[in-house]
């Protein structure tokens, strides 16, 4: 069993390279960030306000409690405006481990118009079987009250919108967040596009089962991590020396 210092650098480094992932991907731009719960209760990661998304290291993540108080961090650094999105969420959902806030453009224009949901149309959009609910306010999460409002908003699902301002993606781990929030604005993008052929049939609750009954989310997770990280570090987004911590101890092999 590793010890605590141990599972910080891989949370550290996981979080990191997450976050250059989804600036890469157009997901995150100088907005958004990822958070999540440290071993035994003991907090939160996240990135401070101030930190570059597009260059993100590991040990200028900040420790916070769940009530967004910094613990540890580098001097005078601050926590997102929003870490009550976070910190909420988590204290509400002992079910996931980490929470991303980001603002992408298809899915959020979903909150904004009528007569048009945001649905699952593609196979891995069948993990919001639950459901995609939107919360009312658009105004920043910025007070506990407010981020007790999203969570309830949220409820048991693993994703929420946040009308006219953004998206809220719930996960198990890091690798599972990323793979998580690639699929959920690229299941908007098909819809958005879907649209303009013609009446969509979205997915039935009975075909979301039967996917996610064959689906092993586990290896689909590990194969499109490991794609993703390889891109970022042959574009030297992310270096080639957070292998061992991204991979859980496992070295990606970048020879091929």
């Amino acid at each position: 069993m590793k010890d605590k210092r141990s599972d910080y650098k891989t949370l550290r480094t996981q979080v990191a390279a997450c976050t250059r992932i989804m600036n890469m991907e157009g997901l995150i731009d100088y907005s958004g960030h990822i958070s999540v719960r440290l071993p035994h209760n003991n907090g939160i990661l996240i990135q401070s306000y101030e930190d570059s998304r597009a260059a993100l290291e590991p040990d200028r993540l900040l420790v916070c409690d769940l009530q967004g108080t910094v613990k540890s961090g580098p001097k005078k650094a601050a926590p997102p405006r929003e870490v009550f999105i976070h910190t909420q969420i988590l204290a509400a959902r002992p079910d996931i481990s980490t929470i991303a806030h980001f603002h992408p453009e298809i899915a959020t224009m979903f909150t904004i118009v009528d007569n048009q949901s945001l649905v699952p149309v593609r196979n891995h959009a069948a993990r919001w079987v639950t459901g995609i609910p939107v919360h009312p306010d658009p105004g920043h999460i910025n007070t506990i009250a407010s981020g007790s409002a999203l969570a309830e908003t949220l409820g048991a699902c693993n994703a929420v919108l946040m009308r006219a301002h953004g998206v809220v993606v719930c996960a198990e781990n890091v690798p599972s967040l990323l793979i998580d929030c690639i699929h959920f604005e690229e299941n908007a993008s098909t819809l958005f596009r879907a649209a303009a052929l013609g009446d969509v049939i979205g997915l039935s609750n009975k075909e979301m089962e039967g996917f996610l009954k064959r689906f092993n989310r586990s290896a689909h997770v590990n194969k499109l991590w490991k794609y993703y990280v390889d891109r970022a570090a042959n574009a030297h987004i992310i270096p080639r020396s957070w292998s061992e911590a991204l991979f859980d101890g496992g070295e990606l092999d970048w020879s091929g």
